[in-house]
């Protein structure tokens, strides 16, 4: 009788843990598109139809506006040495692009792509999403920045958890509704996060997007980053760092 007590006792004590576990999704693919595979993905942005592109690497760096249909690029401008681009937003009819350890966040105006400035920032720039309030970065860490889209102060910070774990390494960010999109550095898993806190409510695995012999092509850094969300048929866009494809999925269990 008492071992079973004791086993109803470890039960009751795991159910908050159990009840935190994340729903396992999977990235359902309905369309592929073209993907110039020299693009060092770090963000993805789809605007009033328009796809947006911040592309990283010093030397190699750019905000691109993209075709989607055939990939091609559109318009371009290039970032100069040493800026490392990393995460895009649109926010107030501008956008801004995030530098990975320069410590500034670049504002661009999208009908010219002529820039409007620059916020400096302390430590890394990873993804970068607007919710309608703040602008949410990552830097790398756990920890989401959640910014003022005027100043680009910090307002607040959020730990994200995963069953209890602290999840490290949160790169490009989507925002969609109530919901933060981010991709796991070095990963193929996008993880779905409740902004009020912090909890990983879903994991999407992304892992069969390439085919073997697409990833082994496109080499070793070539991993899964950018998501741009389409709110007209509520499906999202993927690619990654030097792929030969953008996917337009759908997250189902």
């Amino acid at each position: 009788m008492r071992r079973l007590v004791v086993i109803a006792l470890l039960l009751l004590a795991a159910l908050p843990a159990l009840a935190q576990a994340p729903q396992a999704l999977r990235a359902e693919v309905l369309a592929a598109y073209p993907h110039d595979p020299r693009a060092f993905t770090q963000g993805l942005l789809l605007h009033d139809g328009a796809l947006y592109e911040s592309t990283g690497l010093i030397g190699r760096s750019s905000l691109r506006q993209v075709e989607l249909a055939s990939g091609t690029v559109l318009r371009r401008a290039d970032l100069e040495p040493p800026l490392f681009g990393e995460g895009l937003a649109w926010v107030d009819d501008e956008l801004v692009q995030l530098t990975w350890r320069d410590g500034l966040a670049l504002r661009w105006d999208p009908r010219t792509f002529a820039r409007r400035g620059a916020w400096h920032y302390d430590g890394e720039g990873w993804g970068l999403c607007f919710d309608g309030t703040h602008l949410v970065q990552s830097d790398g860490s756990q920890r989401l920045f959640f910014r003022d889209p005027k100043t680009f102060a910090v307002v607040r910070t959020l730990a994200v958890t995963e069953s209890g774990q602290p999840v490290q390494r949160l790169n490009e960010l989507e925002c969609v509704g109530d919901t933060i999109y981010a991709n796991v550095w070095m990963t193929d898993r996008i993880l779905a996060i409740t902004p009020r806190n912090g909890l990983v409510r879903a994991v999407i695995d992304a892992g069969s997007l390439l085919t073997p012999a697409e990833r082994a092509a496109a080499g070793s850094e070539s991993i899964l980053n950018g998501i741009a969300y389409d709110a007209g048929n509520d499906t999202f866009l993927l690619t990654g760092k030097q792929w030969p494809k953008l996917f337009r999925v759908r997250f189902v269990p």
